[in-house]
């Protein structure tokens, strides 16, 4: 081995991307095929994306953005989906949450804890199953834009406290993000600076007197 290194070339200047790439097309499900897997993607119908096949993980981007990423499968003609790809879809069809596949796989998955059913069943009975189901999604959203674990505590929070209502839920859910003022603490004998003496009103006092000589 010491005899060989002097005859090596250097190592490469810049890393060697490992991943398999292709550039597959988002079908009428919002899935793109990557070998023989389908995965969503939170795009429309039609739309190219570019797919990297990595050892644990498939990575899809689009305008030189990730937009979804998988735990990668090898089983073979799977469906891999992703509750989030498909919540403004459910959000105009709320009744198809229910049994919906992606629903099903972040349940078998671990990701839909049991204060959601909860959330849901109580919004269920305040609003109606439709009504109660949409207001359910549009939580779900809150989670997709700003983290799943910030809105478990919500939910949890409010159920807590015996309330299925969705405006204390985002209220809980966006108040770490409140700026409040910090005042800090001030010793008494500090505000002896802002002390002012008090108005003498003799020279108001003539002007009255002077008004009711006047008037008598």
């Amino acid at each position: 081995m010491l005899n060989e290194q002097s005859h090596l070339m250097p190592l490469a200047a810049e890393p060697f991307d490992l991943a398999e790439i292709s550039f597959p097309t988002v079908d009428s499900l919002r899935c793109v095929r990557v070998r023989t897997n389908r995965y969503s993607v939170p795009l429309p119908p039609g739309t190219e994306v570019e797919a990297r096949v990595h050892a644990a993980a498939v990575e899809l981007r689009h305008g030189g953005k990730r937009v979804a990423w998988h735990e990668r499968s090898y089983s073979r003609q799977q469906k891999i989906l992703d509750l989030e790809h498909y919540l403004d879809v459910l959000r105009k069809k709320p009744g198809a949450l229910a049994g919906s596949t992606p629903l099903a796989q972040w349940r078998q998955a671990g990701r839909w804890p049991a204060s959601f059913d909860q959330l849901w069943q109580g919004l269920n009975q305040r609003h109606g199953r439709s009504e109660g189901t949409r207001e359910m999604i549009e939580l779900l959203q809150l989670g997709a834009g700003h983290g799943w674990d910030r809105l478990r505590v919500a939910v949890e929070q409010s159920l807590s406290m015996g309330c299925h209502d969705g405006a204390a839920i985002r209220h809980l859910h966006t108040a770490e993000q409140l700026n409040r003022p910090v005042i800090a603490a001030m010793e008494i004998g500090e505000l002896a600076r802002y002390e002012r003496p008090l108005p003498v009103m003799t020279g108001y006092d003539q002007l009255l007197s002077n008004a009711v000589e006047v008037h008598a």
